[in-house]
């Protein structure tokens, strides 16, 4: 009977431990201190429309507007990974040159704590030139405190022809 009390007490202490740490409230990305935007696959999928519309004005500068400055761009057109702010530009002033607009035809996602990955397929129209390029692409956000934006971006050209 005198072990009781102390298996109680053990077991109140790992109980209001684990409370304490935060993870069980905010998941296993958050830090004890880190609060966690609530979003919705509906938002997270408008990041790409929103990125989409920013290629249909045709200006490099408002695509890359959003990009975090700590992100990377592994583009469709280039071997080249685009990390800094002026790579970006210079990728898009070429790639907007056609007139692309997007269109996602299959996507996945999975939504963390102030970061969302939505991966799928997706096809560029181009107006100038009215060809279409299927490809696979990968965008991870994060949220910055005001806004979601892409520290990740890989695209690639779809690797067997379709029949």
């Amino acid at each position: 009977m005198k072990l009781f009390p102390l298996i109680a007490l053990v077991g109140c202490a790992v109980f209001a431990g684990c409370a304490s740490t935060g993870v069980a409230q905010h998941g296993a990305n958050a830090t004890p201190t880190e609060k966690c935007r609530v979003t919705t696959e509906q938002e997270i999928a408008s990041l790409f429309e929103r990125w989409n519309q920013s290629l249909e004005t045709g200006d490099p500068h408002k695509v890359v507007d959003n990009y975090a400055e700590r992100s990377i761009l592994l583009p469709t057109l280039s071997n080249k990974p685009r990390l800094t702010r002026e790579e970006k530009e210079d990728y898009f002033h070429h790639f907007l040159e056609n007139r692309p607009s997007g269109r996602i035809d299959l996507r996945f996602m999975e939504i963390g704590c102030n970061t969302a990955v939505d991966a799928g397929l997706y096809t560029f129209t181009y107006a100038k030139t009215g060809a279409q390029v299927s490809g696979r692409y990968s965008y991870t956000y994060h949220w910055d405190g005001s806004r979601w934006l892409i520290t990740s971006h890989h695209s690639s050209v779809m690797p067997e022809k379709k029949y």
